[in-house]
């Protein structure tokens, strides 16, 4: 009502009607000009006060000196966050801490037990042979937890075959470990206690503590001259930073801002081991190279295994979807056999280059796959390399077959890549951002591994890169569902790298993530892990015939 008599009186100053419009035209600027102020700050304190929550989810380790937080999207990521608190909680519940005080009281390889359950003179292809064991301390008694991280294997040198056994632990000291007898002959068997319970604690601990374990230096261009700073997936210092974020996908990389040079400067990058540990003192007597893959089989004598009439042809051919057991597969004479789907012989020239006709093929991920690029041309002798005019080993690699209009390329994953050798940022990017990019078409197909290069660093980062890939494809199948992706599994690795930065443990972890988080997806599995145990290479880079095996598989899935 005051509103009202005020407009009034207000008019009743100006009788002209042209004025009386030209103030109700001034009045309603004013008003207009008032409500935009006020939402627009009003803007800016909802996103202020968005930021702080982020913020907060992103901060894992509250009392670390590290600054942790990358950039905040505009949209919430609230669905990443409380997935990657889910994955966390599964993990610290199959990970709990677990009590030290000195070695005698962790598991002993050596005065625990091996018993093979209900044991026979022979045994038939196909048949299940079970091994119970039974853990003990260095002091003879008994363990009454389980966590300890365990590699069974079957073997048969004379015939170049392996393949994996299948561990179940009951969470009380004692393990089941399950051993798919694929072929005849006389096959030896083996456990190794590869870490006990306890430094099995120690790394999961020590992996989420820290960011600091590599040491990040970027190289900016100056004119002629290089200046070269620090950088890292964080960095704690009120130094002015370069910062180069990923807002969508929240994923970030910093360096120290050199004087007088822009962040835009940024070519290379390189690293080295900041030699931090957060491993105690008395816990690296468990990574000890005597205490690391133990064998607990060594006394016992193979075992003989008979054809006995049974012979299981698998129909299925091989194809995208296909949900891989455990184990996949085995080895004969090196040729890798996939125990879920009947495989296609792809030994021929002719029938290779006909299945890669018109194919676009990008490799995205780390050395590992790069070993597939460096192979190709060896299996495929029209294959030849295309010079993109890079510098160093990382550099994007490309083949091209122009006649059969077959083209492929392996490009490096994004920050954090660990190595000593100078790699180049500027056509850097992360895999999500990557498959972003292909238009897709059932003609193209996208291999993707990820793991090595982040073992280093808190289990977070790897969980919240895979959900990003995954929702990338995500988007691809929706506007390409025909494109063919498949995933390549780690493989193992040498047992005495660096335990805390490398062991594989970290992989093993890794591997359980990404077939949680990929479960749903139509999308292909290289087992690479299985491949590498069952033919015990131990080789971060394994040998031409893991990798022939591999290719085989991929072939299998396009083709």
């Amino acid at each position: 009502m005051m509103e009202k008599t005020f407009i009034h009186r207000l008019l009743a100053l100006f009788p002209n009607a042209i004025a009386h419009k030209l103030l109700l035209m001034w009045m309603f600027i004013l008003a207009f000009w008032v409500i935009s102020f006020s939402l627009k700050d009003h803007t800016k304190f909802l996103f202020s006060l968005r930021n702080s929550i982020s913020l907060n989810h992103w901060n894992i380790f509250r009392n670390s000196t590290y600054l942790e937080a990358p950039p905040n999207p505009e949209i919430s990521p609230t669905e990443t966050e409380l997935r990657i608190q889910r994955i966390m909680e599964k993990l610290d519940q199959l990970v709990p801490p677990r009590p030290f005080t000195n070695v005698s009281s962790t598991t002993s390889a050596t005065h625990s037990r091996a018993t093979v359950l209900s044991p026979r003179d022979t045994y038939c292809r196909g048949d299940r042979l079970d091994v119970l064991l039974e853990m003990r301390d260095h002091l003879g008694r008994r363990k009454e937890y389980g966590g300890d991280f365990l590699r069974a294997r079957i073997f048969s040198p004379g015939l170049k075959a392996g393949a994996s056994g299948k561990v179940t632990d009951f969470n009380n000291g004692t393990y089941l470990v399950s051993f798919t007898l694929f072929w005849e002959g006389q096959v030896s068997l083996s456990v190794l206690l590869i870490h006990p319970s306890e430094g099995v604690s120690a790394l999961w601990r020590a992996r989420n503590q820290g960011y600091d374990r590599v040491n990040f230096t970027g190289q900016f261009a100056n004119g002629p001259s290089r200046v070269f700073s620090k950088c890292g997936l964080t960095l704690h210092t009120s130094a002015e930073l370069c910062e180069y974020l990923d807002d969508r996908d929240q994923e970030a990389f910093y360096c120290l801002k050199p004087p007088r040079v822009p962040c835009e400067a940024l070519t290379h990058v390189t690293t080295r081991s900041a030699n931090i540990s957060y491993i105690r003192q008395k816990e690296w007597a468990l990574f000890h190279r005597s205490n690391v893959g133990v064998e607990m089989m060594k006394n016992f004598a193979s075992i003989k295994v008979l054809a006995c009439g049974k012979s299981k042809n698998i129909e299925a051919k091989c194809r995208l979807g296909m949900k891989s057991p455990f184990p996949s597969g085995y080895t004969v004479k090196r040729k890798w056999i996939a125990a879920f789907c009947k495989q296609i012989e792809l030994n021929e020239t002719k029938t290779i280059n006909d299945c890669l006709k018109r194919k676009l093929i990008y490799l995205m991920g780390d050395s590992t796959l790069r070993q597939w690029i460096q192979y190709l041309p060896k299996m495929v002798k029209t294959l030849k390399d295309f010079d993109l005019h890079g510098v160093g080993p990382f550099k994007t690699h490309m083949l091209l077959d122009a006649e059969r209009h077959t083209l492929i390329q392996w490009k490096k994953h994004g920050h954090p890549f660990v190595t000593q050798s100078l790699f180049s940022v500027k056509d850097d990017n992360y895999i999500p951002r990557e498959i972003d990019r292909i238009a897709g078409d059932k003609d193209t197909a996208i291999v993707i591994t990820l793991g090595q290069h982040l073992r280093p660093f808190p289990i977070k980062i790897f969980i919240r890169r895979a959900i990003n890939v995954q929702k990338a494809i995500e988007r691809l199948f929706l506007r390409s569902p025909e494109t063919k992706v498949i995933l390549k599994t780690e493989n193992t690795r040498r047992m005495f790298d660096n335990a805390e930065m490398f062991s594989d443990f970290h992989g093993y972890i890794q591997n359980l993530i990404m077939r949680d988080i990929f479960m749903d997806l139509n999308v292909g599995i290289i087992d690479a892990w299985d491949m590498t145990i069952a033919d015990s290479t131990n080789n971060i880079h394994p040998p031409d015939y893991v990798i022939e095996n591999q290719i085989n598989m991929f072939l299998n899935y396009i083709c």
